[in-house]
């Protein structure tokens, strides 16, 4: 009994240690396009919701943290690059990891971060890592971006976009997020096929 008491501690213990936000076990779902060329990312800076649709499809929606002050901007764009491991390079905080880097345009993009409830960042769109890896499976080079005040989506997919806010989680130690390991890309398929 008290090997088994042991046993379950520790697996308590792992489990937890393992999470480093309070948004517990959120989890995002993401489906594989049947066309890739006819993705398109939709951002509405209003409710902070990113959408990528193919057609009338919706492949995946979520809540990210778009910049404050309008500095996300709006308009058209395409991704123009993709960097799984992107760190940055520049100060404060160069090194500061910025996994699954898709940019719109120089020096923008999706990547990792916090996700407040509130625009918050210097114009980057941050994800859950959840969010981030799979949305960084689902675009490519070319993918069509549409970033504007809101969206039609807001009014039908966006009611049932999980509300997340890691205002209050603590950085993860920086010996952590230097680790090459920080890049893994969490459990499981990253996409559903339907």
């Amino acid at each position: 009994m008290k090997q088994i008491l042991t046993l379950l501690t520790a697996f308590a213990a792992l489990t937890l240690g393992a999470c480093v936000s309070s948004s517990g076990s959120y989890h995002v779902t993401a489906y594989a396009p049947k066309n890739p060329a006819n993705v398109r990312v939709k951002v509405s800076t209003s409710t902070q919701h990113i959408y990528v649709m193919e057609g009338d499809r919706c492949l995946m929606a979520v809540q990210g943290c778009v910049g404050a002050t309008g500095a996300t901007g709006s308009g058209s764009y395409s991704i123009i690059e993709k960097i799984k491991d992107k760190r940055r390079a520049s100060e404060p905080d160069a090194g500061y990891p910025m996994a699954y880097w898709c940019s719109w345009k120089s020096a923008y993009g999706f990547h990792e971060g916090f996700v407040h409830p509130r625009p918050r960042t210097h114009g980057c769109i941050r994800m859950h890592r959840e969010a981030a890896a799979r949305f960084y499976a689902l675009v490519r080079i070319g993918t069509p971006v549409s970033i504007a005040s809101s969206q039609p989506e807001d009014s039908t997919i966006g009611r049932s976009v999980m509300r997340l806010d890691q205002s209050r989680d603590p950085d993860p130690p920086r010996s952590v997020m230097l680790s090459s390991s920080w890049f893994k890309d969490p459990a499981g398929p990253l996409l559903i096929q339907q």
